[in-house]
């Protein structure tokens, strides 16, 4: 496979689709293709430094815009130092979150402007966007619950209802915005059944075998 692609995995809390980026980077394997599976924040030495900042700690820890500078921040050094190399050298990417969660959680979740987030996208990523992007759509009590127990890195499971409602509805909102990049999947199927949609999805798209 020559082309490199460039995947992000989106929804909400307890959607699954770390699970279902892990079963992707392992499907694409069997098929011949060379795929890194990443995430954010995260993804390089500096931005998993920054992701224990971020999702550890009191709700209250940072405030919207901070909270917003700090992912940019780790999304830079991801981009340049992972995924940009990984694209150059001809591999699949495939990306657990990416910019479209902080419109959802800093932006609907905690109220800071659209346009700020813009800002920032546009100085840190200029017009680089993924081919694909997967969003996990499940009902918001229903992802809380698959979370209860994890006991690490809780701290934006820890926001009431009505703040993940809102990135629901944003990340859905993302979806009919951009259907030419999104494409939207129920979260509330089992996981091999799940699996076995992406996979069709990511095939029929590409043009797999």
């Amino acid at each position: 496979m020559s082309s490199s692609r460039f995947i992000t995995l989106e929804g909400g809390d307890g959607s699954g689709k770390s699970t279902q980026a892990k079963r992707l980077v392992a499907a694409l394997k069997t098929h011949g293709i060379d795929a890194l599976g990443t995430r954010e924040p995260g993804g390089s030495p500096g931005a998993e430094d920054i992701r224990h900042l971020v999702l550890n700690g009191d709700p209250g820890r940072w405030d919207a815009l901070t909270e917003t500078l700090l992912m940019f921040a780790a999304r830079n050094d991801h981009v340049e130092r992972t995924i940009k190399p990984a694209l150059a050298a001809k591999r699949w990417v495939i990306c657990d979150r990416f910019t479209d969660s902080t419109y959802a959680y800093q932006g609907a979740g905690h109220g800071l402007a659209r346009e700020t987030i813009r800002r920032m996208e546009a100085l840190v990523l200029g017009d680089f966007r993924p081919d694909l992007t997967l969003i996990f759509d499940l009902p918001v009590e229903q992802g809380l619950a698959r979370t209860k127990g994890r006991g690490k890195e809780m701290r934006f499971e820890s926001f009431d209802t009505d703040f993940h409602e809102r990135m629901r509805d944003c990340y859905l909102a993302i979806a009919r915005k951009h259907p030419e990049r999104c494409i939207v999947l129920d979260a509330a199927a089992d996981e091999d059944t799940l699996a076995e949609a992406v996979w069709n999805m990511i095939a029929k798209r590409f043009k797999l075998g």
